[in-house]
């Protein structure tokens, strides 16, 4: 498990200082992957009301006993108040506010939808309680992108698997054969490596399908002189790793071996800019810069890049500069995807993605694996 007690203790302080400098004196967090990094409950239901001196997670029966054991280990969390959910979670977090006697609550403005946010402040009202509801961004998310020792080492032990997977998925990979039986091969292999579950539905996209970045593997069979786009990840202990080749069945031609090069390029472009200090668009631009120059610039429509962690998309994002986003710096700690692509309709697509961590000095590639286009 990648929190111990100590490592949550020093997650908590870092987020009710966020909380002190917002002036909130409580925050309830809904999303399951930001409780499971504060408490290490990994339910897939939960609220937690974090206050000053108290985590007050909120579960129902299936996972109290859970939590009672968890309480017993060395990765208990720290402070931890747990309260029983009868029925309703939303009735829970209500009377939990008002019995230690909140009257400002901040919540993940990007995780509680409207629907719920008019329920709560309604259900204050009812009961005669003045509580103010204020909506926060990204308190949680901004420690959850900076991995400790711990996240380090699932994720790089994550990354180190996946080289067994690649092996099974091109193993797979024959003219005739369709793409979900190739999903399937790899999907066992994850399973085989000791993955938990798939980190996402695995992506083969072959010939046509391989300049649709996001198709998922279907009944087409492989053809000869095609691309192949391989995206596959799993879940280790909660933590995500994603890796990405395009492999060839049989000869693909020039014009395919030219995007192949390019996109390669591009990738070790990236990787080579990344170090502390740079901003998360300039990694970006390093990519796209040597798509445009081998004239697929319009080519490359997605971002170079997103973070992993509990969730297969965090941050940070390496994409083009935004005038409503402000920049981002790496700093050591940071782990994410580069996986520049081309996809070019009527002649196929390319994508290569491996795993980095920011390093004091530069990067880690946390994936191995043979990036030139290797044939089948």
């Amino acid at each position: 498990m990648a929190g111990s007690s100590a490592t949550l203790g020093q997650r908590h302080a870092q987020l009710r200082a966020a909380l002190r400098q917002r002036g909130a004196a409580a925050l309830l967090v809904s999303t399951p992957n930001n409780i499971r990094y504060l408490t290490n409950h990994a339910g897939s239901s939960g609220a937690l009301v974090v206050t000053a001196d108290t985590m007050h997670l909120l579960v129902d029966f299936r996972y109290e006993e859970a939590v009672r054991q968890l309480q017993e280990t060395a990765a208990a969390c720290p402070s931890l108040q747990m309260w029983p959910v009868p029925a309703s979670y939303d009735e829970a977090v209500v009377a939990c506010v008002l019995e230690v006697g909140l009257n400002d609550v901040a919540f993940e403005g990007q995780h509680v939808s409207v629907a719920r946010f008019d329920w709560l402040r309604r259900a204050f009202e009812a009961r005669g309680a003045t509580v103010a509801l204020s909506p926060t961004q990204g308190l949680v998310e901004a420690g959850r992108a900076i991995k400790d020792a711990a996240e380090v080492a699932l994720l790089r032990e994550a990354g180190r698997r996946l080289g067994g997977v690649v092996e099974a998925a091109f193993g797979a990979i024959a003219a005739g054969r369709t793409e979900r039986e190739v999903a399937g091969t790899i999907e066992a292999a994850l399973r085989a490596a000791g993955y938990e579950r798939t980190a996402f539905d695995t992506i083969v996209a072959s010939g046509p399908h391989s300049a649709l970045p996001h198709h998922r593997a279907g009944g087409r069979q492989l053809g000869r002189g095609e691309l192949v786009v391989l995206d596959f990840g799993g879940v280790l202990d909660g933590y995500c790793c994603d890796l990405t080749r395009t492999v060839a069945v049989g000869d693909p031609g020039p014009e395919r071996r030219r995007i192949h090069d390019a996109v390669r390029e591009a990738q070790q472009a990236a990787i080579e800019a990344i170090r502390p200090g740079i901003m998360t668009s300039a990694v970006d631009a390093a990519a796209r810069d040597v798509l445009v120059r081998h004239d697929l610039g319009e080519a490359f429509g997605h971002g170079t890049g997103h973070g992993l962690g509990l969730d297969v998309h965090e941050e940070p994002r390496l994409t083009r500069p935004r005038a409503d986003v402000p920049p981002v710096p790496l700093e050591p700690g940071m782990v994410f995807t580069i996986e520049p692509g081309a996809y070019v309709p009527g002649l196929g697509g390319v994508r290569i993605e491996d795993d980095i961590l920011v390093t004091d000095t530069g990067y880690e590639v946390l994936t191995s694996a043979p990036r030139e286009l290797l044939t089948f």
